[in-house]
C-alpha cells in the first residue's frame, strides 16, 4: 500500500479511503517508525515526524496538571496514559498526546497482552486531548469526530502557537459543545489552562505547572 503524502507536510500520510488492513500494515510495519496514527471511517492519518520542544514541552505541562489536579483530590482514582494506542478493532484506532481515566474500571495491562487499549473489552478514557503544534485544523475536524464517536466525555484541544485551550465536552446527541469549565476535573477553568500555557513564554513547564497548582489550592 502507498500513501499519499501531502506536499507541505512530507512526513505527514493521509487517505481518505483506506481499510483496517491498510491502517494495520502501517501499525505493524516491523521498520516503519510513526510516531501518530488515527483511523476512522476510511480516514488514515500517520505523522512519522518526531515530537519538537514546544510540542513535548506543552505535553508534558497538561500531564503535570492532571498530577496537579490528583494532588488535590487524593480519593479520585486519575490514571494517565498519554500517546497510549487505543484501537476498536475494524473501525477506530487512536493515539491522543493526552489520555486520561478517571474513577473505577481503569485499564490496567496484563502481561502478553498487545500493548495498546482494546475498546472491545475496556472502556474509553474519561478525557483525551491533543497538542496541536501544526495540526490545529486536523484536531479541531477529523480527531474530533473520531473522539466524539468513541463516545469520550471531554476533549482538549492545545493551540501551541495562540495559547489557546479549545474543551469540548460530549452532549446528549454525540457531539462535542465548548465548555468554560472541565466536567471531568471539577473545579479546573479553561481560562486558567490558557494562563498557565502564556507563562511558557517566560517559565519552565514545571514552574508553569507549580502555579497552577497554587491558584487551585487558592479556589479550594
Amino acid at each position: 500500500m502507498v500513501l499519499a503524502s501531502k506536499p507541505a507536510t512530507p512526513s505527514i500520510l493521509e487517505r481518505h479511503d483506506a481499510t483496517w488492513q491498510d491502517y494495520l500494515t502501517i501499525c505493524n510495519h516491523p521498520t516503519l517508525d510513526w510516531q501518530k496514527i488515527s483511523f476512522y471511517q476510511g480516514w488514515l492519518w500517520v505523522s512519522m515526524g518526531k515530537e519538537g520542544p514546544e510540542h513535548a514541552s506543552v505535553s508534558d505541562l497538561m500531564t503535570a496538571i492532571f498530577f496537579a489536579w490528583a494532588f488535590l483530590h487524593p480519593d479520585v482514582p486519575l490514571q494517565s496514559y498519554g500517546r497510549c494506542l487505543i484501537e476498536y478493532p475494524e473501525t477506530h484506532a487512536c493515539a491522543p498526546d493526552l489520555v486520561l481515566y478517571k474513577g473505577e474500571n481503569i485499564p490496567r495491562y496484563q502481561a502478553g497482552e498487545p500493548w495498546r487499549i482494546d475498546l472491545r473489552c475496556q472502556r474509553p478514557p474519561d478525557l483525551v486531548g491533543e497538542i496541536a503544534d501544526t495540526t490545529l485544523s486536523l484536531d479541531l475536524d477529523e480527531q474530533k469526530q473520531l473522539y466524539a464517536s468513541l463516545g469520550i466525555p471531554e476533549y482538549w484541544v492545545i493551540d501551541v502557537k495562540g495559547r489557546r485551550v479549545f474543551a469540548f465536552a460530549l452532549a446528549e446527541d454525540g457531539r462535542y459543545r465548548a465548555i468554560a469549565q472541565s466536567q471531568v476535573l471539577a473545579g479546573l477553568p479553561i481560562a486558567l489552562l490558557e494562563q498557565t500555557l502564556e507563562r511558557l513564554a517566560n517559565e519552565t513547564n514545571t514552574a508553569a505547572a507549580n502555579w497552577l497548582l497554587q491558584q487551585l489550592q487558592r479556589q479550594a
